[in-house]
């Protein structure tokens, strides 16, 4: 037998393939189902978002899924596929924080376009501070609290380097963008020309397009700076102003 990859002292996790024949079968018969029929009675407009429609398939790059979570604000755990390893990452979205039994840096060390969304399902843990029946009090947390981090610094980097190249669906189409003045960004690492555009974005409207023509920047980095400003809470999206309904406009009439 091989010796297992996991660090030593790290929590010895579930196989990938194993989990996976544990789980109940889509309704579809495509293979296992990745939502748990429990987020139904959680939360039906999360269950409805995540779930294949009409217009579009089922939600499951990990940046969409968590980005659903959070703004349903619901507590749930997001078993991730890291390697052959089956990681249960449980988000706290009310009180901005995330657990996960292996280290942070460990669990990124891959690429986040190899992390998979294996199953989605009710939290399995209490929040931080709750298990009593009361809220933590402010302040740095315990030695003991290892697995506990702050979510907005891991959700800034899935959006920057993470697998969407593209804006969230709940920020895309004809709109401009402006950064709140109460956005905090203390808990994430910015270089120059991101800070010099978070800065620029809290004096000015500026379309998508628009904000690809600044230096150090294009398209695609456009987009993920908006997605992961849009997960901080700090990004406000305008339709209604008169830049968003030219666009639409000229929208309408097709390529140019």
């Amino acid at each position: 037998m091989f010796d297992s990859t996991i660090p030593f002292g790290e929590p010895e996790l579930m196989r990938a393939s194993s989990f996976r024949r544990f789980l109940p079968h889509a309704p579809d018969g495509s293979g296992a189902a990745i939502l748990s029929p429990q987020l139904a009675a959680l939360s039906p407009s999360l269950m409805a978002d995540l779930s294949p429609g009409a217009n579009h398939e089922q939600r499951t790059e990990l940046l969409d899924v968590l980005a659903a979570c959070v703004r349903h604000a619901q507590a749930v755990t997001v078993h991730l596929q890291s390697g052959d390893r089956a990681v249960p990452v449980t988000l706290f979205p009310h009180e901005r924080l995330l657990h996960c039994p292996i280290p942070i840096d460990v669990l990124m060390a891959p690429r986040e376009t190899a992390l998979q969304v294996i199953h989605i399902e009710p939290a399995m843990l209490t929040a931080p501070g709750r298990a009593a029946g009361h809220h933590r009090p402010a302040g740095p947390y315990s030695v003991a609290d290892l697995c506990i981090h702050p979510m907005g610094a891991i959700l800034w980097d899935l959006a920057l380097r993470g697998g969407r190249h593209e804006l969230l669906p709940e920020i895309s189409g004809p709109a401009v963008y402006r950064v709140s003045h109460g956005l905090d960004i203390g808990d994430v690492t910015m270089s120059g020309t991101l800070l010099s555009a978070v800065y620029r974005l809290r004096r000015e409207s500026c379309r998508l397009r628009d904000i690809s023509t600044w230096p150090g920047f294009d398209r695609e980095r456009a987009a993920r700076l908006l997605n992961a400003l849009y997960l901080q809470s700090g990004l406000i999206v305008s339709r209604s102003h008169p830049d968003a309904l030219r666009e639409s406009w000229f929208a309408a009439l097709g390529p140019r």
